[in-house]
């Protein structure tokens, strides 16, 4: 089955996604070439479409955006990546919108308490922005820490979520 891609205007920029049917592959803010290149060797070989929305998940992202910020735990996601790196991104999608946890935490939750610094890379290669929800990681003593798409974009995402 062909993929769809789409690009939602967002009060934080032009979110580009890409989605197998209902289940999301890639989220960013920045390039169609960046989103593309994040996707599986398999998926990255398929047929993609352009739409103007893509059925559920487009809708989903719309209501969190229009204040439903548990809207996007609706939305299915598969991303290709080490095991520790899909161990870290499943425990960012159980963190709740409007709670952060730390950096060591993600680890924690990951399995690897020890492992700090894969949390942070697992943030960084984080393909989902905003589903897998990243911008909830903070340094500890809750510092915004890093975002790669700039701070005032994961600010605006946490005080939207009422986590600031």
């Amino acid at each position: 089955m062909t993929l769809l891609l789409s690009t939602l205007s967002t009060p934080i920029g032009s979110l580009n996604l890409i989605a197998d049917e209902h289940v999301l592959l890639a989220a960013n803010l920045s390039s169609l070439k960046a989103l593309k290149e994040s996707l599986s060797q398999e998926d990255s070989e398929r047929d993609i479409k352009s739409v103007s929305r893509i059925p559920i998940i487009s809708d989903l992202i719309n209501d969190y955006f229009d204040g439903d910020i548990a809207a996007l735990n609706a939305i299915n996601v598969r991303q290709p990546g080490a095991s520790f790196s899909q161990a870290a991104w499943k425990a960012m999608k159980k963190v709740k919108a409007g709670k952060v946890i730390s950096y060591g935490e993600l680890a924690e939750r990951a399995g690897s308490p020890a492992a700090v610094r894969a949390a942070g890379s697992a943030c960084a290669k984080n393909a989902i922005v905003l589903i897998v929800p990243c911008h909830r990681i903070v340094k500890t003593g809750g510092a915004l820490g890093n975002y790669a798409y700039g701070l005032d974009k994961k600010e605006w995402l946490l005080r939207h979520e009422g986590a600031l």
